[in-house]
């Protein structure tokens, strides 16, 4: 099977439905993505299926339990190869997208996938902490979306801050989620969020578990967060 095969066969598993315009920028993405990879290290997944389940698929699933409204904007924190941003941005073109990511080399790549698949998004080189700390970004977001590797307090903290109030932040994570949740309640509600629901789910062809963690923004961020990064790492919230 080809990756257009693996991906509209996993697309049809989460309801969405994606237009020949859209499965062709796919390809174009999941080539410039091995290409690129040779030289940056992007992602260690390169094969057909694990492009088209455990990137792409994983990264659309999230319209399955978030309603996105119509021209949201929306900001992937930590976005590395553009993951799950710039495939929220194909599935749906409406939205207002910003990458932001600390590695300056990784722009070159998102700048190359965005001039060939022809659409605009804002490309924000730096810390997530600075970003929160910006008055034009903060709070300004209806969703922040982030597939960081980080534990759910810290990645809360680099997030909720851009989260508009009444927005949602949602963290894309693999199995073992409760335990975060758990550890990350406090930290979540003295920046301002409240868990609205957690969603685990199995990917298609046995390539695991995941989970997507909605936060709901109720109220303000404090103004003393986010904290510098050297905070956030050391002493977690």
């Amino acid at each position: 099977m080809k990756m257009k095969d693996y991906l509209l066969s996993a697309a049809a598993d989460f309801n969405v439905k994606l237009t020949e315009e859209q499965v062709n920028m796919f390809e174009v993405y999941f080539d410039l993505l091995v290409e690129w990879n040779k030289k940056l290290n992007l992602t260690a997944i390169t094969d057909e299926m694990g492009v088209a389940v455990k990137h792409f698929t994983d990264s659309f699933s999230i319209l399955n339990y978030i309603d996105i409204p119509e021209k949201a904007k929306v900001i992937d924190v930590g976005t590395g190869a553009g993951f799950p941003g710039i495939v929220l941005k194909i599935v749906r073109p409406d939205i207002e997208l910003s990458l932001l990511d600390s590695l300056k080399k990784r722009f070159l790549f998102l700048e190359e996938v965005i001039d060939k698949l022809n659409f605009e998004a804002d490309l924000l080189q730096g810390r997530a902490e600075e970003y929160g700390n910006d008055l034009d970004c903060r709070e300004a977001y209806d969703l922040v979306v982030s597939r960081a590797v980080a534990n759910l307090n810290t990645l809360s903290e680099y997030c909720l801050p851009l989260t508009r109030i009444s927005g949602t932040f949602a963290a894309f994570k693999g199995s073992g989620a409760d335990e975060e949740i758990a550890s990350a309640r406090r930290a979540i509600s003295i920046l301002g969020g409240k868990v609205k629901s957690t969603n685990s789910f199995e990917l298609p062809y046995d390539c695991g578990q995941r989970t997507i963690v909605c936060i709901e923004k109720i109220k303000p961020t404090p103004e003393k967060y986010p904290r510098n990064n050297g905070k956030i790492k050391s002493k977690p919230l």
